[in-house]
């Protein structure tokens, strides 16, 4: 298993306030990729009106959630499994699908590799190359594959490279997957970000593949990490019939239910975040471009990975110049075969996007 170093995460704001000083509230988070948007109007109004929901159970079988996360992502209620975050049904599905070898690529989220760890398998890593921005080199790739693999996890786009797969390379891949009897878990969260979001999903594979299965949450998107509600899409149904099986009953609250019914068919708010992080996006990356300091790679997230140029700088010296700004990006070199020259930002609002290009760029 790769050592993961210690880090600040996205999350870790008390940590911060109480190591630089800082109150919490005043830090601007560039490291934890949720929509600066926050919750919708309309999401906060009605959680609000329906607070009495927590006196009841929720169905069992969250048939309307379901229903409501079916016609989002157009597909069939049967083929949707919902949890308590993505983070629960990952773990769910490497527990039942139990891979003595899974391969993954990388650098991408620690908590595949966890997972799989723990369950008592092995995790190979395929390198993305810098060479290449971190896109996937699929002939090479492919080559990889073969019988002695049991799961391939795939994050796209990826996190923290901000590079995706398209759906024509995903069918190819789970082509060769199928012959070597390799199933493919697909990590979507950052997927409704992308601005060519229809040629990169992999939801609309489920229908002729039972090789695969797709996971996404409501966290990064929908500003709801606090939430924790996720969902899978598969057209495996004996594969979803075994998570059911094993996963506990009630794993999404009754508040998370309504929210859920209300935020998938939100479309000002999705219209709006998807206006927002592309004309930001497109803004931050062209200004990085232009700096002799700096090289970003291409983004289909809501974030940039970016290498610093400068001889005489670091992510740690950027993390610290940042953060005593009230700014906090992620230090990349905790990340698998990156180091001390990377660093990933998300975008923000525009006035606090201008905020961390002017500590960036004019130290």
């Amino acid at each position: 298993m790769l050592k993961h170093k210690d880090h600040f995460h996205g999350s870790d704001l008390e940590k911060i306030e109480q190591y630089y000083g800082i109150k919490k509230e005043t830090i601007v988070s560039f490291s934890a990729n949720v929509n600066p948007l926050g919750i919708s109007p309309n999401l906060r109004e009605t959680l609000c009106a329906h607070l009495d929901a927590i006196t009841s159970y929720p169905d069992r079988e969250y048939a309307s959630l379901r229903r409501c996360i079916a016609e989002y992502v157009h597909s069939d209620m049967e083929n949707i499994i919902v949890g308590n975050g993505s983070t629960e049904l990952i773990s769910l599905f490497i527990q039942i699908e139990h891979p003595k070898k899974a391969m993954i690529l990388g650098p991408t989220y620690s908590e595949y590799e966890r997972e799989i760890f723990l369950g008592g398998g092995a995790a190979h890593y395929y390198p993305l190359k810098e060479k290449e921005d971190f896109c996937l080199n699929l002939p090479d790739f492919m080559e990889k594959l073969n019988e002695s693999i049991d799961l391939l996890v795939i994050c796209n786009p990826n996190n923290p490279t901000s590079s995706s797969i398209t759906r024509a390379q995903m069918r190819q891949i789970l082509d060769v997957c199928k012959q070597y009897d390799i199933f493919v878990m697909v990590d979507e969260t950052y997927v409704e970000f992308a601005e060519n979001m229809d040629e990169i999903t992999s939801i609309p594979l489920t229908h002729y593949y039972n090789n695969i299965i797709i996971l996404r949450g409501t966290a990064k998107f929908f500003a709801s990490p606090g939430l924790r509600l996720g969902y899978a899409v598969t057209g495996n149904r004996d594969f979803l019939k075994a998570i059911n099986a094993r996963k506990n009953p009630w794993s999404i609250n009754s508040l998370a239910v309504i929210a859920g019914e209300l935020m998938f068919s939100d479309d000002a708010y999705i219209k709006q975040t998807k206006r927002l992080i592309s004309t930001e996006r497109g803004k931050m990356y062209e200004a990085l471009q232009k700096s002799p300091d700096y090289k970003p790679y291409p983004p289909s997230a809501n974030f940039i990975l970016t290498k610093i140029l400068r001889n005489d700088t670091t992510s740690e010296d950027l993390f610290e110049r940042a953060i005593r700004s009230g700014l906090m990006i992620r230090d990349c070199s905790t990340f698998p075969f990156l180091d001390q020259k990377f660093i990933r930002f998300c975008i923000m609002k525009p006035e606090d996007n201008e905020r961390l290009l002017e500590c960036l760029t004019n130290p």
